[in-house]
C-alpha cells in the first residue's frame, strides 16, 4: 500500500447475504464507504469534528461495475485512491478484490462538500483539502 492509497479489509458475515451465502450488491456501497471512512480517520481526519460544524460530505454520484460475486466468510479487500480533488468535491475510485486476488467490483464515486445548515456546496476545509493533496 502506498501514500496515495489506502487499504480496508471486510469479513463477509452471514448478516451480508441473501439465503444463498451472496453478498447484496448494495452492501458493496457500505463497505466502501467504511474504507474511505477509515482511510480518512488514518490521515486525522475526524468526520464528526466536521459535523459539528455542519459540514458534511455527500455522495453525488456512483458508477459501480459489478464483476462477481462476494460469498459468506470471504476476506475482501478495498483498495481506495483519490483520482481527482477539486476545491468542494473529490472523486474516489474503489476496487474490491477477494482473499484470491479476484477482482468483484469497481467503483467510482463523486464526493460533494456541502454546508450542512443551507444545504449548499461549499469548499472543502483548507485541513482537509491539505491532507487530500498529500494522498493524491
Amino acid at each position: 500500500m502506498s501514500l496515495n492509497s489506502y487499504q480496508h479489509a471486510v469479513r463477509i458475515y452471514y448478516e451480508d447475504t441473501d439465503a444463498g451465502g451472496i453478498v447484496y450488491y448494495a452492501n458493496y456501497l457500505k463497505f466502501f464507504e467504511r474504507a474511505r471512512t477509515e482511510w480518512l480517520r488514518s490521515l486525522g481526519i475526524s468526520q464528526s469534528i466536521f459535523l459539528e460544524q455542519n459540514i458534511g460530505f455527500v455522495v453525488t454520484k456512483v458508477e459501480m461495475d459489478n464483476k462477481a460475486s462476494a460469498k459468506l466468510d470471504d476476506l475482501l479487500t478495498i483498495t481506495t485512491t483519490i483520482s481527482r480533488l477539486k476545491s468542494a468535491s473529490l472523486v474516489f475510485s474503489q476496487q474490491l478484490v477477494n482473499q484470491h486476488q479476484q477482482l468483484l467490483c469497481d467503483v467510482v464515486i463523486k464526493v460533494a462538500c456541502v454546508n450542512l445548515s443551507i444545504a449548499k456546496p461549499c469548499g472543502i476545509p483548507k485541513s482537509i483539502l491539505g491532507a487530500l493533496k498529500r494522498v493524491s
